[in-house]
C-alpha cells in the first residue's frame, strides 16, 4: 500500500513499462518508507485520443510520454507527499527519459478501514498489519 494506478498513452515496450513501474516503486520506497514488498501498481495504456491531459492554465507542454498517476493511500504528511512528487519525477526522468512536465499526480486518501488485502479481512484493523 499505497495503490498506484498509472495511465499512459499506448506504445511503450515491455521493458519501458517495467522501467516505469520500477522507477515509481523506488520513489514510493524512498518517500513513504514502506517495506520493499509493499507494491500495488496497475499500469493501463490508452489510445492517444482517449487521454486528454492538459496544463490547467500553467503553460505546461505535454508530449505523448505524459503519465498520469492516481495514488490511493492512507493519510501522509505534506513533506512525504512533496518528497514523492520530486523523487518520482527524478526517477522517471533519469531512468525512463520522461520529462517532469509529463508527470501528473493526484493523491486520494482513505483510512485503515478502507483496505482489505485478502481473505475478506481488514488487516489494518485486525492487527495483521
Amino acid at each position: 500500500m499505497p495503490l498506484i494506478k498509472i495511465d499512459t498513452i499506448e506504445g511503450r515496450t515491455e521493458e519501458e513499462s517495467q522501467a516505469l513501474l520500477d522507477a515509481t516503486h523506488r520513489a514510493v520506497l524512498a518517500a513513504f518508507k514502506v517495506p520493499e514488498g509493499d507494491r500495488y501498481q496497475i499500469l493501463s495504456e490508452h489510445p492517444a485520443e482517449h487521454m486528454k491531459i492538459e496544463d490547467t492554465g500553467l503553460g505546461i507542454q505535454r508530449t505523448r510520454d505524459v503519465v498520469f498517476f492516481q495514488i490511493t493511500t492512507r493519510p501522509r504528511p505534506k513533506d512525504q507527499k512533496e518528497a514523492f512528487y520530486r523523487l518520482l519525477t527524478e526517477e522517471l526522468s533519469s531512468q525512463c527519459g520522461i520529462a517532469p512536465s509529463d508527470v501528473v499526480v493526484t493523491m486520494v486518501e482513505n483510512s485503515d478501514e478502507d483496505w482489505s488485502f485478502g481473505y475478506g479481512r481488514p488487516q489494518f484493523l485486525t492487527g495483521e498489519l
